[in-house]
């Protein structure tokens, strides 16, 4: 099997991580609390500046959010952006940005990592698109339904040696707006919110893509480029920096760079694909 090493750029090393982070909403809630974690080890290990983070999200925080995100009563009716970034700034010490308004495809991102918790398809289009506006970025897409989701790390930048696919590459659907449902009421209640999803799988993906982005960070190196879990049946499953595992999903390496190979892991290649299919939302 030929495998893929992905290291972490010397500028992610040498200074601030500029992060955007489109929705603070059920996985964004609970991921922006870990990455002001992250940020303080970071800077207890001698990084030079931690995470600069800027989070958008145009919502408000209604009463079916409480106790479903991670908002208060008292937060219900502010701004769900501005609530959160205020919050880790008084309590962490940070000086992260929130910009309650939604993001525009023509307006460009400048960012070393965009993490999408979004619940549709187009939202997830306009990541994609003012990302590669922007000059490109990694692209940590944090995706789920009722009880599954996917973490899936890539990067959005023209085909190359050995670039990660990101979330579009590997499941063209989900970035197609036409699969988005045309039921996107809120729920009327929280039990009604929680008929309709888990009240774990939220906290689920967020501390997968926080345990990602630890390791990316610790180690040097990329350990895998996503992770699908199925809170039903108790599995995860990482996906392989392997253009064969890439492959089962029609996306094919342009010029792949081996630095492994080993005829013993030929056995183990059913057990490095994914056998959960993703998920659409994040909501």
């Amino acid at each position: 099997m030929t495998m893929l090493q992905h290291k972490i750029p010397p500028g992610m090393v040498t200074r601030a991580w500029k992060v955007v982070v489109v929705g603070a909403g059920g996985t964004g809630s609970a991921l922006l609390p870990n990455l002001a974690r992250l940020h303080h080890a970071m800077l207890e290990l001698g990084h030079p500046g931690g995470i600069e983070c800027t989070v958008y999200d145009d919502d408000t925080v209604s009463e079916t959010n409480v106790g479903r995100q991670g908002f208060y009563p008292a937060d219900v009716g502010g701004y769900k952006a501005l609530l959160l970034v205020n919050r880790l700034n008084a309590l962490m010490g940070t000086r992260w940005t929130a910009i309650p308004r939604r993001l525009a495809a023509a307006a460009p991102i400048h960012a070393d990592l965009v993490i999408g918790c979004v619940d549709t398809r187009a939202a997830r289009k306009t990541i994609l698109s003012a990302s590669a506006k922007g000059g490109g970025a990694y692209y940590l897409d944090c995706g789920n339904e009722t009880d599954r989701g996917q973490v899936i790390f890539g990067e959005v930048r023209h085909p190359c040696p050995g670039r990660l696919p990101h979330v579009g590459d590997l499941f063209p659907d989900l970035i197609d707006p036409a699969g988005d449902k045309e039921d996107t009421a809120p729920s009327c209640s929280m039990a009604d919110a929680l008929r309709k999803q888990s009240l774990v799988i939220n906290q689920a993906i967020a501390v997968l893509a926080f345990n990602l982005l630890w390791r990316f960070y610790r180690t040097g190196a990329l350990p895998y480029s996503g992770v699908f879990v199925n809170l039903a049946s108790g599995r995860t499953n990482p996906l392989a920096l392997d253009p064969v595992a890439w492959s089962r999903f029609g996306y094919v390496d342009p010029a792949p760079i081996p630095v492994e190979t080993s005829k013993k892991r030929k056995s183990s290649r059913s057990r490095r694909g994914v056998v959960a299919p993703p998920s659409a939302a994040a909501p």
